[in-house]
């Protein structure tokens, strides 16, 4: 008996399967991934964007984003998926470190608006938290699971130091 494909993949990157029990993974945590399907093909993939939206010279774009997503919805396609059948779920946006800005936030928003401005439906998403999540997608099936990761602890405050003066005893 064969054992299953498996691939996980991580920033950047995507894999597309069809074949039955194939399973494609990977962690994220202000990242954020799009898993797309198509039921009637059989085929599906996930991808691991980092960072959908960038700021240069003053000018927004989502160039990262979007070549992310239209990377996977073209090898899904060569691979027998067609565009207006594909369904999506989403997962990651966390935001992972307090006081900094919330990139988690800003990933998720346009991995759910990509797909609402190209008629792909999104029938389900776990976005947000301050909490890691380890994903494995069935691709042949549509079917996610979803762990999560306990949230980092909260820093510990600092010990003072009474003052001392400057003899050093050894």
């Amino acid at each position: 008996m064969n054992k299953p494909e498996s691939v996980s993949i991580s920033q950047g990157e995507f894999a597309v399967s069809g074949k039955s029990g194939a399973v494609i993974s990977t962690i994220l945590g202000s990242c954020v991934a799009v898993c797309l399907w198509d039921d009637t093909a059989g085929v599906g993939g996930m991808n691991h964007i980092l960072v959908a939206q960038s700021n240069v010279g003053g000018i927004a774009n989502d160039f990262a984003g979007v070549n992310a997503m239209e990377l996977l919805i073209n090898a899904l396609v060569r691979e027998g998926a067609m565009r207006t059948r594909l369904k999506a779920k989403v997962f990651g946006g966390a935001r992972m470190v307090r006081g900094l800005s919330d990139i988690g936030h800003a990933n998720g928003a346009f991995a759910l608006k990509f797909l609402d401005q190209e008629g792909i439906p999104c029938i389900g998403n776990s976005l947000g938290g301050s909490s890691a999540r380890h994903i494995r997608f069935y691709p042949a099936e549509g079917r996610v699971m979803q762990k999560t990761v306990a949230s980092a602890p909260e820093p510990t405050p600092a010990v003072k130091v009474p003052a001392r003066n400057d003899v050093e005893l050894f």
